[in-house]
């Protein structure tokens, strides 16, 4: 059987119940945060669905005059279905379409596939953030929506 995959825009309180399922957080946000970054600003609360099973999610909001892809994740079962890439180019999408140059998000050194993975959809890394360990410096990236 083939999976259904549905990109649809969602609820904050579907996106903190899946962040709670993503081995990579440690330490996840409640929905308060959630509330705090997006109060009075545009933003994009996108979740993925396979088979009418919430499997992953992207959230993004204007910061300082751009657009920034704050948070996003699929659950490990879910993984190597290309949900990532469709999260990503929904949300591409919606911030060009409003009128963003650019969409700009930040990792960490450990997260070796989410760097390869924005490197391979066309990202710059454009700073870095040196922290306690390597493995946790901060990788500022950025891609060109607009040419």
């Amino acid at each position: 059987m083939s999976s259904i995959i549905r990109i649809q825009e969602d609820t904050l309180e579907t996106v903190v119940a899946i962040s709670k399922e993503i081995p990579e957080f440690t330490n996840p946000h409640g929905l308060a945060v959630y509330q705090e970054r997006l109060k009075n600003v545009p933003a994009i609360t996108l979740v993925a669905y396979v088979n009418d099973v919430p499997a992953g999610f992207k959230v993004g909001y204007e910061r300082d005059g751009y657009f920034y892809s704050w948070m996003g994740a699929i659950l490990p079962e879910f993984r190597r279905l290309g949900i990532a890439r469709q999260l990503a180019e929904r949300q591409e999408a919606w911030a060009k379409e409003k009128g963003y140059p650019h969409v700009t998000f930040k990792t960490r050194n450990r997260l070796k596939p989410m760097l390869i993975f924005a490197l391979s959809r066309g990202f710059d890394i454009i700073d870095i953030q040196p922290k306690e360990t390597i493995e946790e410096y901060r990788i500022i990236l950025r891609k060109r929506l607009v040419y």
